[in-house]
């Protein structure tokens, strides 16, 4: 019976204590917190892109040539530098020449014929008729004598732009036909340097952009690249796209097919811009604390990048909320605050009103 009594009595005296500490934390609930908040800021998050580009000439030219036949000259080295038309190659053209002369007599024959018919047209001993398949029989053998011309200059493979020639496989005596490579010949004055961009990037890459390329063979040389032209499209694989950028070589110590660093930034997607100390982390991840309705609203957010002190998030925001900047270890979700001041940038700080809208005070 005497222990039936304690029992009681403990409980009796525990329970005001219960009471007095389940009051505590109703009380710590329901206080009002100070903090500092901050209208949003939305910025341009900047993009820093390094890619490998590949140089090439900005006018090159696999040489082929237009017909069969026996090598009979070699006319260039690996590294020439050639004018346009500068025969390269010349191939056997004895029968070509042959067909010339013989297209030269034909059209000299019909020529002469035409005028003996014309100087006797008066005497009325030739007819119209006559006349005309002459002029007729002159023009056909113009025509063939055009076509020997062309054949025989076929023979030759000359230069189509003033370039730099390369290496050649072929020798004299070998016999080639217009799918055999005879050299390549580049315009290596301008270069074209082309990279894969990321997708993110599209639409801030222009004609007439700039971008810093290295060459893998002057690492502490930097050169100003312009953009010159974009892909049309974005490869569904990689989702990037090829840019083409043109640097100068005026000074031709730079080759088709080198590697170059390309380093450049660009203002990418609007988002907004928090001071470092606004982001709170927790077991899911990141959030920010936003002021709405004089409470403390938690919204979970994507860090996408980060610059000068500032965090680029994505989340649940708009332009018209407020971020805690102070004071966030102390609010929790739903919690009411009071706004001590807002920081504005480049204004001057201010004391707005409380949760329970009252009259703002000076500090």
């Amino acid at each position: 019976m005497s222990r039936l009594c304690f029992r009681i009595l403990a409980l009796v005296s525990i329970g005001p204590l219960l009471a007095a500490c389940g009051g505590a934390e109703e009380e710590r609930t329901a206080e009002v917190v100070p903090v500092v908040a901050q209208e949003l800021r939305f910025l341009p998050e900047i993009s820093q892109v390094e890619a490998i580009g590949t140089a090439r000439a900005a006018t090159s030219a696999e040489l082929y040539p237009e017909t069969a036949g026996r090598v009979t000259r070699v006319m260039f080295g690996a590294g020439d530098y050639v004018r346009q038309g500068t025969p390269l190659l010349q191939l056997d053209d004895r029968a070509e020449r042959l067909d010339v002369e013989a297209a030269r007599v034909s059209v000299r024959e019909a020529d002469q014929l035409l005028g003996r018919y014309r100087r006797i047209e008066d005497t009325g001993a030739i007819s119209e008729s006559q006349i005309e398949a002459g002029e007729t029989s002159l023009a056909a053998a113009r025509v063939q004598l055009r076509q020997a011309q062309t054949a025989l200059a076929d023979r030759t493979v000359r230069a189509p732009f003033s370039g730099h020639v390369g290496l050649t496989e072929i020798d004299v005596g070998d016999r080639v036909n217009d799918s055999t490579a005879i050299t390549q010949i580049d315009q290596r004055g301008t270069l074209y340097v082309d990279f894969s961009a990321p997708e993110e990037v599209f639409a801030g890459l222009d004609p007439g952009d700039s971008v810093e390329v290295t060459p893998f063979s002057e690492p502490d040389r930097t050169i100003t690249a312009e953009v010159v032209a974009t892909d049309n499209r974005v490869s569904q694989e990689s989702r990037d796209f090829i840019v083409r950028t043109a640097i100068p070589n005026r000074d031709d110590r730079l080759r088709p097919g080198m590697s170059f660093r390309v380093q450049f930034t660009r203002n990418g997607t609007m988002r907004a811009a928090v001071p470092e100390e606004a982001i709170v982390w927790g077991g899911e991840g990141s959030h920010l604390f936003l002021v709405r309705e004089g409470k403390a609203v938690r919204v979970p957010v994507t860090i996408t990048s980060r610059r000068d002190g500032r965090v680029f998030v994505d989340g649940k925001i708009t332009r018209n909320d407020r971020v805690i900047v102070e004071g966030v270890q102390k609010v929790r979700d739903g919690q009411e605050i009071r706004l001590v001041r807002q920081n504005r940038e480049a204004e001057q700080d201010v004391r707005l009103e409380d949760a329970r809208g009252d009259t703002p005070r000076g500090d």
